[in-house]
């Protein structure tokens, strides 16, 4: 029997082509198994433009005393300096009169219903007179009718009109003021709590935040903002009272209400409108506790000064249409990115800039000019967002760039 021919040579040689075979493909497949991760890798970009406006060093002109605070709406601005619960006198009747309109709703032209002065009404007045609060005249058989009690409350901040509203609404004071702190905590004032409809007691206390988003509230009434415009308001017995609010009808001021008591200090709500743009928005300043005189005086003087300071810190710019922000690309070949449009950017800070930032997405294939690329995002104002759009074509990048 023959015996087979042994090849070791052979063997030897085709183990060590499978070896560098295999090694080979297991490099391949690591160097792939690296560069895999580069193949979806977005274009490079450069952001151009980073923040608007420039430096401003104006600050809010806070009271000296007292509390405050600022609200501006349409610009999402809340501010507020030694936000402390204290007595907030006649600021009270802002409630007074928001409860009352929830419950009988006024439009403008419309008296709502009317009540017949009684003997207990007069003796109210009379007792009110004569512990210095404020009041309306009243005398038996007069009649009043919503509207008049509430341009009584809201311009002369008459108490005893306070306390005929009451009665007209909940049959009593205590049933009233229930509803007032119903009210209150429906509307998430958790600092504000009420003891009366005028604001006389010193139990009635707030806040200078709760008091100028209540403010805010209240302002959205055309009927509101028609009475508390008024300098002053003819009623049938007591003639023609004047306004305490300070300073309403000139520098912009349209309200909303004032009040003091040796309790509470000089207190005020300033509503003050500026233009944004084409449209006309509303501002609060708010302080508390303010002494010295009468007490409004101060109190007007120091919620003009917020308000204005305020205002003082609204900016604008329009950025126009085709602006450059950024650029994308692959190596040499880069397209400018644009605003898609104008946009005018309103808003409030102390600096004077607002901060910007521009996402683009993650692009793996050709750019076609007029593409949108990404957006524009305004930190620090409403509707801030605005397309970005390729200024030019970019064409796919090749495989050797992917994996660069």
């Amino acid at each position: 029997m023959a015996r087979r021919t042994r090849h070791p040579a052979r063997r030897g040689l085709i183990t060590r082509l499978f070896s560098v075979l295999l090694g080979t493909a297991l490099a391949a497949a690591v160097m792939v198994s690296m560069q895999l991760p580069l193949l979806d890798q977005p274009a490079s970009a450069t952001v151009a433009l980073t923040r608007v406006g420039s430096t401003n060093s104006a600050q809010l002109s806070w009271p000296s005393v007292g509390s405050a605070a600022l609200f501006v709406p349409s610009l999402g601005v809340t501010r507020s300096w030694h936000n402390a619960v204290v007595p907030i006198a006649s600021l009270t009747k802002m409630m007074t009169a928001y409860v009352t309109l929830r419950k009988l709703p006024l439009s403008a032209g419309q008296s709502g219903p009317c009540v017949t002065v009684s003997a207990s009404d007069v003796s109210t007045y009379e007792y009110i007179k004569a512990t210095d609060q404020s009041n309306a005249a009243v005398s038996i058989g007069e009649n009043l009718c919503e509207i008049d009690l509430l341009n009584g409350l809201l311009v002369h901040s008459a108490d005893n009109y306070a306390a005929m509203l009451a009665n007209m609404v909940a049959g009593s004071m205590t049933n009233f003021v229930t509803l007032m702190n119903e009210t209150a905590r429906s509307l998430g004032m958790d600092s504000t709590h009420y003891a009366d409809a005028s604001g006389f007691d010193s139990a009635s206390v707030s806040s200078a935040r709760d008091q100028a988003h209540l403010a805010a509230l209240l302002m959205q009434s055309a009927l509101v903002r028609a009475i508390v415009l008024q300098p002053s308001v003819t009623l049938p017995v007591a003639g023609t009272l004047a306004s305490y609010t300070p300073f309403v009808g000139t520098d912009n001021v349209i309200g909303v209400k004032s009040g003091r008591t040796s309790e509470a200090g000089g207190c005020d709500v300033m509503a003050m409108t500026f233009n944004q743009g084409s449209t006309t928005e509303v501002a609060y300043a708010v302080v508390l506790g303010q002494r010295g005189g009468d007490l409004l005086g101060p109190a007007g003087d120091a919620a003009l000064a917020l308000a204005q300071s305020a205002l003082r810190l609204v900016h604008h710019v329009t950025l126009a249409k085709n602006t450059m922000v950024a650029h994308l690309g692959w190596g040499t070949h880069v397209a400018p990115v644009r605003l898609a449009r104008d946009k005018t950017l309103w808003w409030w800070s102390s600096s004077g800039s607002l901060p910007l930032r521009v996402h683009l997405y993650h692009v793996t294939d050709a750019v076609r000019r007029g593409e949108v690329v990404g957006w524009l995002h305004v930190r620090g104002v409403r509707s801030g967002r605005v397309a970005l759009t390729a200024g030019a074509s970019v064409a796919a990048p090749t495989l050797w760039q992917r994996l660069r």
